[in-house]
């Protein structure tokens, strides 16, 4: 029995002896899986709480960041670097070709207003207002030549005017594309004819053709108007008329139908979306959008007209006179 009972407790304890050093194993082990949880949990915490601290010292040194880049800036306060960019020498150049045209136009007038000294001094306004021109006798008044140049260049601009804008609305938005490819470069190329081409054209060809044709009809019809007063001669203010507008409307022509080939599709479609007509369309969307295009090409146009010397000098006569009829 004793025997029995020593056996039984020679067993207990060793099992006993190698359960007890479990104990702080198994504790260790809680200890180090638990710890990094904890730790990882309060690590957030700590950047939250962080970031409050960071962001003021970021601020603080901002302000810091930006007095060194104007300490290093160049004392004219513009960047090296931006002050060498395409976009400054572009700027300068355009400024530059801006100018110069402005440099040139003082040049002239400068130039002009010298060279004329001797004529006022001597004429005055004389020069602008008498009508007799002897060369023998050193008398010059300009007033006829004056008096031709801005009558004949206004009368050709308001028949080239009408005419040019429907022969640019026919090649836009009436004519054929196959055609207005092929009309479009004749008409530009009318532009490109000499003035004594035109001159010589006006002398053989036109002022026969108003003498025998238009100056007659126009004196058997309208002839108690003093703008139709005379006989017929062929050479005169009319023919420097018709040369004029001849020589004009290619000009108001092209520059017209680029200004209408701009106009926006959109244009066009609202109108005919709300029921337009062709004609509708042209007046209420075209013509308006192009306006200021179209004014541009006649003042072109007068310009050419005014500058013009050779032709309407061949055709408008030798008389040095102001006449109220365009036949004389």
């Amino acid at each position: 029995m004793g025997e029995t009972i020593l056996q039984t407790t020679a067993r207990i304890e060793p099992q006993r002896a190698a359960q007890a050093p479990a104990q702080p194993a198994t504790q260790t082990v809680s200890h180090s899986v638990t710890q990094p949880a904890t730790q990882t949990a309060t690590q957030p915490e700590a950047d939250a709480a962080a970031q409050p601290m960071a962001q003021p010292a970021a601020k603080a040194t901002e302000p810091a960041a930006k007095a060194a880049e104007r300490a290093a800036a160049p004392a004219g306060g513009i960047d090296r670097r931006a002050r060498l960019n395409g976009d400054f020498f572009f700027r300068s150049l355009t400024m530059l070709f801006a100018f110069s045209i402005l440099a040139i136009l003082a040049v002239m007038l400068i130039e002009m207003t010298s060279e004329s000294l001797p004529s006022v001094r001597r004429f005055g306004w004389r020069f602008v207002t008498d009508s007799d021109w002897d060369a023998v006798q050193g008398i010059f008044g300009a007033l006829p030549y004056l008096y031709g140049s801005v009558v004949s260049s206004v009368l050709a601009l308001l028949l080239a005017t009408p005419l040019s804008i429907g022969a640019a609305l026919f090649i836009t938005e009436i004519c054929p594309k196959r055609w207005s490819g092929l009309i479009a470069p004749l008409v530009e190329l009318l532009a490109a004819i000499p003035s004594v081409i035109y001159g010589l054209w006006g002398v053989l060809v036109m002022a026969p053709w108003l003498q025998s044709t238009v100056e007659p009809f126009l004196i058997a019809h309208f002839g108690f108007l003093p703008f139709f007063e005379g006989a017929p001669y062929g050479v005169s203010m009319l023919a420097a008329v018709f040369i004029l507008m001849i020589m004009v409307v290619p000009i108001i022509t092209s520059i017209t139908k680029e200004v209408l080939l701009a106009v926006p599709l959109s244009q066009k479609e609202a109108a005919i979306a709300l029921g337009a007509t062709r004609w509708e369309t042209i007046i209420m969307a075209i013509l308006p959008y192009g306006r200021s295009g179209i004014l541009g090409a006649a003042i072109l146009g007068l310009g050419r007209a005014v500058g013009e010397t050779m032709a309407v000098t061949m055709v408008i006569g030798n008389a040095p006179k102001i006449s109220a009829s365009l036949l004389s």
